[in-house]
């Protein structure tokens, strides 16, 4: 029909343009017919915008909503002008959202939500704010970074502080005032030793006192002291000092920026480090005070505590060279077809940096038939005893074998190494039997796949400098650290966004879809998304009561608080599952004032189950919000008829919610698919499930939405 519509214009055209050259004939009965598309756009283009469908006088306070990239509206273009003209609240699509706020060293960047606050001030829409907890979208990266272990690597210097006394649990030479032991295990990594120092009920720094032995000391030098300490509650302590011009001076302690006479800590290990250099003899003393608060136990690393020249000559620890890979290998190999090299920048252990890889094809009968080899730059010393650590991981798991060894290929072996798939820290010693042992060697023929090593250090075990101790975060330390992260994420962006935004979706999407009636978890799953973080995983079943008990601490008295989740009208044990869980969120004293179904359905959808859903959650009494409304037709290339069922699907659920929701339940229906999905989209791509399609031409889903928008 629209061919049928061109060539008619052109006869038409052709007509007027003879008219000067031939005789005017008279054409009364001459008609054009308008192509049914246009007729069908111009029929759509004849509806008011959206929001005039709703009766804003009976229902004051319900809400008609589009989802937005935030950078979209604060640009105040095309879509700014669409979503305000035909909404009352915007959502944001992600911008909101924990990782796009958390930056990658922990700061929050909040401008993007201040322009978009700014822009829905000037058009006079609400916002409504989503989302503050969820697993999925959040700077995981960040906070499984304050997870990993503590890794504490020893400078490369001559340690001035004599430690040989408590190293064998002795006391030579040191002070001791309170209660202060030296207890094996407490220190940092397994096995390792600690000064434990208990207060008792006052607050006397000086009541819990250790002083060391004289340090000696080069007037005029600079000498760093590097001390790692922690407590069993969050505490507070104190360094003094003999011997220097000022013996209770201000430090900044742990590099914040500010100087104190005192240092707080925590239940995790905690690094003070800082310079001297007044020195007014050869020598000085430190004196730790831990009497600040009462009942409190600090421990206080031994291995790790150290004083040294910062201009003294470094001891040459490791024997390889380059053995973190940054600056490329020396290293060669061969057998059975295997490859090896350094990785890409980002694979190193704790995925920084670059590590070596070997890729043995498969296991071989002996396991000296697939090796890399290093070569040292002289041959070590005989009778001497060396130690060996490495970071290790593979992409399976097996077993490789290193060893020092001779021209011959006699060798001192360090023993089995077993590789799993995880980074795994390897600390082995061995005894070297005779002069000739000028080369460290791997084997591999044991191990099918590939294997990745970083951070090789071989040393005499007589070295004190450049030692590596892992200190892996306990059970509960990481319990505080995610309780800590948690809260100055909601605290930061409640208090900076409470102004304007008073409604919230505080906790978005907790149950799992395997076991409808429990909440998410990652445990167990091998290929979480590099974006999740499961918060419940370490605050357990009540994080959502945290969540909402900081929400009304930081927030807004009156603000509206939500719980979210998806596929509640597929599945109505998931429903139930949500139901209950509000029911036990409530039982710990808060409120949840709303639930939101999001409803990202199809035209195909089931619409018994979407009214037994909606009847169920009106059953609850709490405001009822469907919160992130699209509807697939299920093909990016739909029929007339797959619209049309879009159309009526649309107009099916504003009703169904009109009729099963009571009135003063309605908080109101937000549409998350505005315009149809790009092919290259994150969100559906190719999709058409939008009320615009990209073209922001109105589709019969807008009609559709509209007459069901007139029931409110």
């Amino acid at each position: 029909m629209k061919q049928l519509y061109v060539r008619y214009f052109s006869v038409l055209a052709i007509s007027i343009g003879l008219s000067s050259c031939v005789e005017h004939v008279e054409t009364d009965n001459f008609r054009v017919e308008k192509p049914e598309n246009i007729a069908a756009q111009e029929e759509l283009n004849g509806y008011g915008v959206l929001r005039t469908y709703v009766d804003s006088i009976s229902y004051p306070n319900f809400k008609l909503g589009g989802a937005v990239e935030m950078s979209q509206y604060s640009g105040r273009g095309v879509m700014y002008r669409l979503i305000n003209s035909n909404f009352d609240e915007i959502t944001a699509g992600y911008g909101m959202k924990h990782g796009a706020i958390v930056q990658a060293n922990g700061t929050m960047d909040f401008s993007g939500v201040n322009s978009t606050i700014e822009a829905a001030k000037a058009a006079g829409t609400s916002i409504f704010g989503h989302t503050l907890v969820w697993h999925a979208n959040q700077n995981a990266t960040y906070l499984n970074s304050l997870l990993e272990p503590l890794i504490v690597v020893s400078p490369p210097f001559k340690n001035e502080l004599d430690l040989s006394g408590p190293m064998n649990e002795a006391w030579e030479n040191w002070e001791t005032t309170g209660d202060v032991k030296i207890v094996s295990g407490k220190g940092m990594g397994e096995g390792t030793d600690a000064f434990v120092l208990t207060s008792g009920s006052g607050n006397a720094p000086e009541s819990v006192q250790l002083t060391t032995p004289a340090i000696p000391v080069l007037p005029g030098k600079e000498y760093e002291v590097i001390v790692y300490v922690k407590s069993d509650v969050p505490g507070q302590g104190g360094i003094t000092f003999e011997g220097l011009s000022d013996n209770n001076p201000e430090i900044d302690w742990m590099n914040t920026g500010v100087d104190s006479t005192a240092f707080g800590t925590t239940i995790s290990w905690q690094e003070i480090r800082f310079r001297v250099s007044d020195f007014e003899g050869d020598s000085f003393k430190m004196k730790f005070n831990f009497g600040y608060m009462p009942s409190s136990t600090y421990s206080i690393d031994i291995n790790n505590l150290y004083v040294y020249d910062t201009q003294g000559d470094p001891v040459i620890s490791n024997i390889i060279s380059d053995g973190d890979f940054e600056n490329g290998n020396g290293w060669g190999g061969w057998g059975n077809g295997s490859t090896r090299g350094v990785t890409e920048d980002g694979m190193g252990f704790g995925g920084t940096g670059k590590a070596f890889y070997v890729t043995n094809p498969s296991a071989t009968g002996g396991f000296w038939e697939v090796q890399t080899a290093y070569d040292l730059a002289e041959p070590i010393s005989n009778g001497q005893e060396y130690k060996l650590s490495f970071w290790v991981k593979g992409d399976a798991e097996g077993i490789i074998r290193p060893e020092l060894q001779s021209p011959d290929y006699s060798s001192n072996g360090f023993g089995q190494v077993g590789v799993t798939k995880e980074w795994k820290q390897v600390q082995l010693t061995t005894m070297v039997t005779a002069g000739d042992r000028q080369r460290f060697v791997i084997s591999y023929g044991e191990f099918a796949g590939t294997v990745y090593l970083d951070n090789v250090v071989l040393s005499s075990a007589e070295a004190t400098g450049g030692s590596t101790t892992l200190v892996p975060k306990t059970e509960e330390e990481k319990n505080a650290i995610v309780s800590g992260e948690f809260e100055r994420w909601m605290q930061e962006m409640l208090s900076n966004s409470k102004e304007y935004i008073k409604a919230w979706d505080v906790v978005n999407e907790p149950m799992d879809d395997a076991n409808p009636s429990q909440i998410k978890t990652g445990v167990g799953n091998p290929d979480i998304p590099s974006d999740h973080f499961y918060w419940q995983d370490y605050l357990g079943k009540d994080y959502a009561v945290k969540a909402f008990e900081l929400a009304e601490q930081y927030g807004n008295p009156d603000d509206i608080l939500f719980v979210n989740d998806y596929n509640l009208e597929y599945s109505l044990e998931k429903c139930q599952g949500l139901i209950d869980y509000v029911s036990y969120i409530e039982t710990k004293g808060v409120t949840v004032d709303g639930i939101g179904t999001q409803m990202h359905i199809s035209i195909d959808s089931d619409k018994d189950k979407i009214v037994s859903m909606f009847k169920m959650l009106a059953g609850t009494g709490k405001l009822i919000k469907v919160s992130e409304l699209d509807i697939k037709v299920n093909t990016s290339n739909p029929t007339a008829e797959a619209l049309q069922a879009q159309r009526e699907m649309y107009k099916y659920i504003a009703e169904m919610y009109a009729e099963h929701i009571p009135a003063a339940q309605r908080y109101g229906i937000t549409i998350w698919g505005i315009t149809d999905s790009a092919d290259n989209a994150n969100w559906l791509p190719g999709e058409k499930q939008g009320l615009w399609d990209l073209d922001l031409n109105r589709k019969p889903a807008y009609a559709g939405f509209a007459e069901g928008l007139e029931g409110m």
